[in-house]
């Protein structure tokens, strides 16, 4: 019976349980595929009874999935309501007291034992933060070994498995404070059960008499790695079940997906009554295929099997994908961290990703996310703490996108003695650093053998102390890692088994100018600066459209966003942080761009506020690559969000790009001209392997009427993996006396645009007071004044429709979207948004340009993906609204 149609039984009831046994062969894993919870308060807590076939479950929500936590299983099952949860600050009065108790996870599933033959394991992944286990009446393990979110335990149930079985877990509720929780800091408000729940998945694995655990692949390739051999280990360890010894048959297999041949691989061995032995079967590839990053390669992967036989009968077997290359890691002479992959510099490019607030997982969501990641341009996604579920990384594997996972801050995982930042600091008792242990090595299993985890943050915010570290490390060690492990995502310290984490962590979290990314010197006065490697930093920007916000937000709440701008709001931080209001940012807005009108003058100033912010951050660090002290990478802060925000996102929780977005695509593409704000140079940038040779930078300076400036072309060889200075643009902005938009044009040798880039500058820039500095902003004491934008002359543009090809990344095909500036004036931040026959945004979508300015009479063709799609909306600053249907 095939893994599915077990499932299938499982769901259709109780009746079908005597016919749709979970397992029927070694070697097979079957998921426990739903639940019926219940607080204690309403069933008790009698386990061992609840743990019997046959209890009535009237009472009881039946949850149609496999993993969830208390609120995520309550919202599946019908008895809360997102939408209502989300608006405004309905949260905010929720009942939370109901998660106080335990409450009960329960699911009836039939085996089929037969003594001698079968033996059955309970898997469990991830439970938070502590729980009971029982199972027909009988415990399998307590609160003090299945404890801590990350912690996976395997329990061999033969003894008490039935044909008809009830398995019953009691959790716990979560406190971040004292246990290893999944914590939120200050991301957004703490979910009312805090993530309290099995929220991954537990497994019924079903073996001969010899069990093999999790497969663990090792790869050793020589650089460089495009003409190299690879040694693949495939290693396991092998547990005789039975109380006498036992000769296993082990067959291994190594293929390339979608290729024919195959690497076959034996041994045998003999084990001892009830022994176990570890197991490494090997052999060499000629010339594998490697596995690169997106923006490098492809990713081809391997699979490799492993099975163990007893007398010619299978008793076991297991699989994992993997792929050939190699990530490693050092300390350059700054003491900065620079990653290499396949022996190449690779300079980290990502943000920060947040689970959902109740961490339900949705693996077309986050593929989504993933692709949205890819067409930002970037190359890496940080996971602080929020490790998720194994699809994670079978997604980013296959889509090119490296992972940096790692423990989260401020909580238990990081109560050390010497932080000072906790509010309660549970200091680690000898129980925590076992719990602490068991969670390195049961993600290390899971992540391994995946070819794009970069490496692991071991810290977040504080190093791990030394015993701590030393279990982390050798953990890892167990499991065969391969990849580096790094101290902390912060330099306050470092265990001594890891030495310096050569990452920073000084900010900013709130706006900053575009202009601080590039004031680089002194350094050890310019904190998060585009120098080193920035583990997490931005600008505080992330401003929904207004579509979004009426998802989530009351008449009230807009008025707030522009007529209270110091207000504290409920959707951004949470209450005692100090991002829960947008005055910084707003003092800027207002100083830069001017007082707000109404609503959607303030939201159009936000866009071109958080634009110009996101992309000025990724052209500093791209820019300066390969300076004296280079930009080795940064994250930043942040993706996405838990829930619907107000900041740190490079697209809002419905998946809808705004100023953020395309700011950050922009400052993020392969090959890239950008300017520098502080020395008034243009920089050309490469970020691929491959690409050289000549390149033509086109420069074009006009001033709010549309009359030129300057112009000027010159040509230039492309390096690959490298970024230079090329053209000083001082003089040419000398007669600049309120603001000016400034082009940028990229083009190969066949003369195709590569890159297309518009500035609006002031005749001055923002002046940054770094000597006060604080750990989330560097203030700033006179403002570039951009008022002169709001008496920008009226322009006229047209908006056609063509049909494109298909992107090869998408099953939506394309369309071609033509703006034409008919008239002398640029035209300002035109924003372009796809729409259904009912008006809601298309979702997801993918522009290859937006939020764009035209010179006067310029011609610019645009392209955008996305399913359902009957109108386009064009709003700009000086244009007409108009909305386009796509048909006509």
């Amino acid at each position: 019976m095939h893994l599915h149609q077990s499932l299938l039984g499982l769901c259709l009831g109780i009746n079908t349980f005597a016919a749709a046994a979970l397992l029927s062969e070694p070697g097979e894993v079957a998921i426990i595929p739903s639940w019926d919870i219940q607080s204690t308060e309403r069933v008790g807590a009698d386990l061992a009874a609840l743990s019997r076939p046959g209890v009535d479950m009237k009472t009881w929500h039946e949850i149609d999935s496999s993993r969830c936590t208390l609120m995520g299983c309550l919202i599946q099952a019908g008895v809360y309501r997102e939408s209502g949860l989300f608006f405004s600050n309905a949260l905010q009065s929720f009942n939370s007291s109901q998660f106080k108790v335990p409450w009960i996870y329960r699911k009836e599933f039939t085996l089929e034992p037969s003594p001698g033959k079968r033996y059955f394991h309970l898997q469990t992944h991830g439970i938070t933060s502590s729980a009971d286990i029982y199972l027909n009446g009988q415990e399998v393990v307590t609160r003090k070994s299945q404890a801590g979110a990350y912690v996976g335990n395997t329990f061999e149930i033969t003894k008490i498995a039935n044909n008809t079985n009830a398995l019953v877990i009691q959790v716990y509720p979560t406190d971040y404070n004292y246990d290893f929780g999944l914590g939120f800091v200050d991301w957004n408000p703490y979910p009312p059960d805090n993530g309290t729940g099995v929220w991954r998945n537990v497994e019924i694995k079903q073996t001969g008499p010899v069990s093999l655990a999790p497969l663990r692949v090792t790869t050793q390739a020589n650089l460089p790695i495009e003409h190299s051999s690879a040694l693949v280990n495939l290693k396991t360890t092998a547990t005789n079940l039975e109380d006498r010894e036992a000769t296993i048959e082990l067959t291994g297999s190594i293929s390339l997906e979608g290729a024919s041949q195959t690497y076959e691989l034996n041994q045998t061995i003999t084990l001892p009554p009830l022994g176990s032995a570890e197991v490494v079967l090997s052999t060499a590839l000629n010339e594998p295929a490697v596995w690169w990053p997106k923006q490098w390669g492809s990713q081809p992967l391997y699979v490799g099997q492993l099975s163990a036989s007893i007398d010619g009968s299978i008793s076991d077997r297991i699989e994992r994908t993997f792929g050939v290359r190699q990530v490693t890691a050092e300390l350059n002479a700054n003491n900065d961290t620079i990653f290499f992959v396949n022996g190449y510099p690779f300079q980290v490019v990502g943000s920060g990703y947040s689970a959902d607030i109740f961490l339900r997982w949705d693996s077309a969501k986050f593929t989504t996310q993933a692709k949205l990641m890819l067409d930002l341009g970037h190359n890496t996604v940080r996971l602080e703490g929020k490790n998720e579920q194994p699809e994670l990384y079978e997604i980013t594997d296959r889509l090119g996108l490296m992972v940096l996972p790692g423990w989260e801050c401020c909580d238990k995982w990081e109560a050390w003695t010497y932080n000072e930042d906790l509010a309660v600091k549970s200091e680690w008792t000898d129980a925590d650093y076992t719990i602490a242990n068991k969670s390195m090595y049961h993600e290390a299993l899971m992540q391994q053998s995946h070819p794009s985890v970069l490496g692991y943050l071991v810290g977040s915010d504080y190093w791990p102390d030394d015993k701590a570290a030393g279990a982390y490390y050798y953990s890892l060690e167990a499991a065969d890692w391969q990849a580096p492990i790094i101290a902390s995502a912060s330099e306050r310290g470092y265990p001594k088994i890891l030495g310096p984490s050569g990452l920073k962590m000084a900010g900013p979290y709130d706006w900053v100018p575009p202009n601080y990314w590039y004031d680089v010197e002194p350094s050890e006065d310019r904190l998060g600066a585009a120098f080193g490697f920035g583990s997490e930093l931005g600008s505080g920007v992330g401003t929904p459209e207004i579509s979004s916000l009426k998802k989530f937000l009351s008449e009230a709440d807009l008025d707030d966003l522009w007529k209270s701008p110091n207000k504290g709001l409920y959707h951004m931080s949470t209450s005692v942080s100090s991002f829960y209001d947008r005055k910084i940012y707003n003092t800027a807005l207002w100083n830069r761009y001017g007082a707000p009108t109404s609503l959607e003058d303030y939201l159009f100033k936000a866009q071109i506020q958080d634009y110009e912010a996101t992309k000025s951050q990724f052209e500093g660090f791209a820019s300066l690559w390969n300076a004296d002290r280079p930009a080795t990478g940064l994250i930043y802060w942040m993706l996405n969000n838990a829930w619907p925000s107000l900041h740190w996102n490079l697209f809002d929780y419905y998946l809808h790009p705004a100023g953020s977005y395309f700011g950050a695509k922009a400052g993020s593409r392969i090959e890239h001209v950008a300017y520098d704000y502080n020395g008034k140079l243009v920089y050309l940038i490469n970020r691929s392997l491959d690409r050289k040779g000549s390149r033509t930078v086109t420069v074009d300076i006009i001033d709010k009427d549309g009359k030129t400036v300057h112009n000027s072309q010159e040509s230039f060889d492309t390096v690959p993996n490298t970024s230079t200075d090329i053209i000083d643009l001082t003089d040419a902005l000398k007669s600049v006396t309120d603001i000016a938009f400034l082009r940028l044009v990229l083009s190969d040798d066949k003369n195709a645009t590569l890159s297309r880039n518009v500035y609006w500058l002031a005749n001055s820039t923002d002046t940054l007071d770094w000597e006060n500095s604080d750990w989330f902003y560097t203030p700033v004491t006179k403002y570039a004044n951009y008022t002169a934008l709001n008496s920008l002359g009226p322009a006229e543009v047209s908006v056609t429709t063509t049909a494109t090809s298909k992107r090869s990344d998408s099953k939506a095909g394309g369309l071609g979207v033509v703006l034409e500036n008919h008239s002398s004036v640029p035209a300002f931040f035109i924003r372009l948004n796809l729409v259904n026959e009912e008006g809601e945004d298309v979702l997801p979508v993918f522009w290859s340009d937006n939020y764009v300015t035209l010179w006067p009479h310029e011609k610019l063709e645009l392209e955008v993906e996305g399913e359902g799609a009957a109108y386009v909306q064009v709003t700009g600053k000086n244009i007409q609204k108009a909305q386009i249907y796509l048909y006509d």
